[in-house]
């Protein structure tokens, strides 16, 4: 007997690698196919984003300071990486409030902070700028390329022949937004969807859940992470956003620009936009030559289907952002997916 092949799609890039992790592929049924999504942000930053961010670090008395995978992502001309090797000041930080003390150890120098990721590690970066305003910091500026999830999931659901059945909701984004800004997968596009923690037995049970509402075409959103999410999300995160950013067009690497999901800093805050302070703006930049990094972002190919994949392609010599961040799908798929799991 034959049964239909279920697409579902794990947004997050961290429900990736502990599916991988956990190898809950092997023990799923054959037409169970998990496909990854747009959920990682350091992939989905744009690689004409990219090529800005090593445009300033060239920059005289500027200090860039990232999260750690930003430095290894290749632009089109190299990585910061490369620039801090030929003399550029690249500080990886673990946090944005260590911008802070950054600034206020160079006076003499301009700070600038390169925010990705999306509504998880936004709020740290208004808190930040927040603090910087009332201490007076002047010499920090932020290059903010933070994303909004649910507009890219309207994007991809409302895609003609959408070939998702299933969503696995991001557990950390939706601890900050709560369920509300997801309840349009179901309700507008007949797409079951769940919140979902990191667990092999929180992701199981979400798929479980999945799978029943597919069963019964009874699409709906629930959550299997209620011991963290809370329905109305964290009003304080949420304000601290509404405080500082305001939403814009954003450029997603493989999903290109899409309305109202990127955050911009408010005219408030306007003084520390590193675009403004520098008179810049992203231009539009290809792919690297043969990388597919934006078609496996938007589920319509898989780490497989490239040919450069574990070949030009690889964590020491990645050619593109999936195979450099740890919530990379290539990264996931070369470390746990090359003994036949796949």
């Amino acid at each position: 007997m034959s049964f239909k092949t279920m697409r579902i799609m794990e947004v997050c890039g961290t429900h990736t690698m502990s599916i991988f992790r956990h190898g809950l592929r092997s023990a799923l049924p054959k037409n169970i196919k998990l496909i990854s999504g747009p959920g990682c942000p350091v992939c989905v930053t744009s690689q004409g984003e990219i090529d800005l961010a090593i445009k300033v670090s060239e920059k005289e008395g500027v200090i860039i300071a990232t999260y750690g995978d930003m430095v290894r992502v290749p632009g089109s001309n190299g990585s910061l990486a490369d620039r801090r090797a030929q003399g550029a000041e690249v500080e990886v930080v673990l946090s944005a409030a260590q911008c802070l003390d950054l600034a206020k150890d160079n006076p003499d120098r301009t700070v600038v902070f390169l925010a990705v990721g999306f509504e998880t590690t936004a709020p740290a970066t208004a808190a930040t700028v927040i603090q910087a305003k009332r201490d007076g910091i002047d010499n920090l500026s932020v290059l903010c390329f933070h994303k909004r999830v649910p507009p890219a999931l309207e994007l991809l659901a409302s895609t003609p022949n959408c070939a998702i059945d299933g969503l696995l909701l991001p557990g950390h984004v939706a601890v900050i937004l709560g369920h509300e800004p997801f309840r349009f997968l179901p309700e507008g596009h007949g797409i079951p969807s769940v919140i979902a923690g990191f667990s092999a037995g929180e992701i199981l049970s979400a798929l479980m859940e999945l799978l029943r509402q597919i069963k019964a075409k009874s699409p709906a959103l629930e959550s299997r992470y209620a011991s963290v999410v809370r329905p109305d999300g964290n009003r304080t995160a949420m304000a601290l956003m509404d405080q500082v950013f305001e939403h814009t067009t954003s450029n997603w690497r493989g999903l290109g620009p899409i309305d109202g999901s990127g955050l911009k800093l408010s005219e408030d805050y306007r003084s520390m936009d590193c675009l403004a302070r520098f008179d810049l703006k992203a231009e539009e930049a290809p792919e690297p030559d043969g990388c597919i990094c934006g078609r496996i972002l938007s589920g319509q190919k898989e780490p497989g289907d490239c040919p450069l994949f574990g070949r030009r392609c690889t964590p020491v010599t990645p050619v593109g952002p999936c195979m450099v961040s740890g919530e990379g799908t290539c990264s996931a798929w070369y470390r746990y997916g090359r003994k036949g799991e796949l």
